[in-house]
């Protein structure tokens, strides 16, 4: 329990550290690839980041989704790409393998799609070597380039920003 005290207010100085150093660099390249981080514990539906991805003509195999969950016991197998606190170590370390390889693909897009305050969360969108990010309304306004205020359960809203954003920015 104190060691994960200190585990977590290492993370939360390592995280400040890359938002610190994060260099926007919004270019015109199109997306054609696209990573998706959402918590598990707010919302289940990964099939509306399918049809966001064909609304933004994004390719299947060219979408990634990554789910986060406080409970992994709960939630069984019913989702291949999830993770919890235990994949963390100290100074932002992951120490799942898969977790890692999301990281350091270099997407063209990533969303964002949580709304509660976990550390874990924010390291992975801040980690995420992704070109452009986009989000929903956080505390922390670093995160993301593109911040879309809307309420969790308001996919459709979201995605139709999304398209409307993109478009204005010519990056579909």
């Amino acid at each position: 329990m104190f060691l994960k005290a200190f585990r977590e207010k290492s993370n939360k100085k390592y995280l400040n550290k890359l938002l610190s150093q994060r260099n926007v660099n919004v270019g015109n390249n199109k997306i054609k690839s696209l990573g998706v981080i959402l918590n598990f514990d707010e919302i289940e539906d990964f099939n509306a980041f399918n049809v966001l991805a064909s609304r933004l003509k994004i390719h299947a195999n060219n979408i990634k989704v990554i789910a986060y969950t406080t409970n992994l016991k709960s939630h069984g197998n019913s989702w291949d790409a999830c993770f919890n606190t235990k994949d963390f170590g100290w100074n932002g370390d992951i120490k799942n393998v898969e977790l890692q390889g999301f990281l350091n693909e270099p997407f063209d897009a990533l969303i964002s799609y949580y709304t509660k305050e976990h550390l874990e969360l924010k390291l992975l969108t801040a980690l995420s070597k992704s070109q452009f990010k986009i989000g929903i309304l956080q505390s922390d306004a670093r995160l993301n380039d593109i911040i879309i205020k809307t309420e969790i359960n308001e996919i459709d809203v979201f995605s139709d920003e999304v398209v409307k954003y993109l478009t204005v920015l010519n990056k579909i």
